[in-house]
């Protein structure tokens, strides 16, 4: 039965056009993802990222992938993942301790897609399932790398976290999370040294422009009714939320930010 649910919703999404299908969740904000290239050239990405950031000297900063294909993305968006790496002692299973960078993931819960857990992975964990090698970096001020790498040191991180998941969840509530607005609660948690949500919400209304998501109010209020990770319940006029392109500006904007690209499979690095 639960089968014949699933294929009747596919189907009238795929009829109406929605970009919402199970696909936009599973590969865009979910950890385990099928590999879409040779793992070789993955892991080879993966530590190209690992050694760009270090060339820059970075101790802590954003990353980002593309976790479905570019031409089903909403108008502007560009990334669907978006976390925080720490550079690290890491520990391997054969018990050797090497130096890298640490992923700290919001992913949605591959179970139940109206929750979310907070889960370190690696650079080649993060971008095994992407559609295409691009990573979107960006650095902030060393300072800010220093008060991420305590928050997360002391576990503040997760206070931060809210479980209730929604793809399209609004920055300046607290009702609903996505791992973008999880990673700008981290980021105005460190620039503003409170853990207190109300008050980074409220700096973040103050401050923050979120970008507008781009689609018809009918395709997401039909999205909201079929799929349980969409709702618009927690948006206020137009829905617009948070996304590594606007959290990127939005460093830049107010000068916190040392260095933010686009890193591309043949190691071009794009200004944003």
């Amino acid at each position: 039965m639960m089968g014949v649910k699933k294929q009747f919703v596919t189907i009238i999404l795929a009829f109406i056009g929605i970009a919402f299908t199970g696909s936009y969740v599973q590969a865009g904000s979910q950890q385990h993802t099928e590999v879409r290239h040779k793992p070789e050239v993955v892991a080879t990405f993966a530590k190209n990222v690992e050694k760009y950031a270090a060339s820059k000297g970075a101790r802590a900063f954003i990353v980002a992938r593309v976790g479905r294909p570019v031409k089903d993305l909403p108008k502007g968006i560009k990334f669907t993942h978006t976390a925080i790496a720490v550079y690290s002692a890491i520990t391997l299973g054969s018990g050797e301790v090497v130096n890298g960078y640490a992923i700290h993931n919001l992913y949605q819960n591959a179970d139940s897609r109206n929750r979310s857990d907070l889960i370190v992975d690696y650079p080649v964990d993060f971008f095994w399932g992407a559609y295409e090698l691009k990573a979107g970096i960006v650095i902030p001020k060393p300072y800010i790398q220093g008060k991420l790498i305590e928050l997360i040191k002391s576990g503040d991180n997760r206070v931060l976290h809210n479980p209730k998941y929604t793809v399209l969840a609004s920055p300046f509530n607290s009702m609903y999370q996505n791992c973008t607005e999880h990673t700008l609660d981290m980021l105005n948690a460190a620039i503003y040294d409170t853990t207190n949500i109300a008050q980074l919400k409220a700096n973040t209304q103050a401050h923050f422009s979120a970008q507008r998501v781009k689609t018809s109010r009918f395709k997401l209020l039909l999205g909201s009714a079929l799929m349980e990770d969409i709702t618009t319940r927690d948006h206020q006029g137009k829905v617009k939320t948070a996304t590594f392109t606007s959290i990127a500006h939005y460093l830049n904007q107010y000068d916190l930010a040392q260095n933010a690209v686009t890193l591309d499979a043949n190691l071009n690095a794009i200004d944003i």
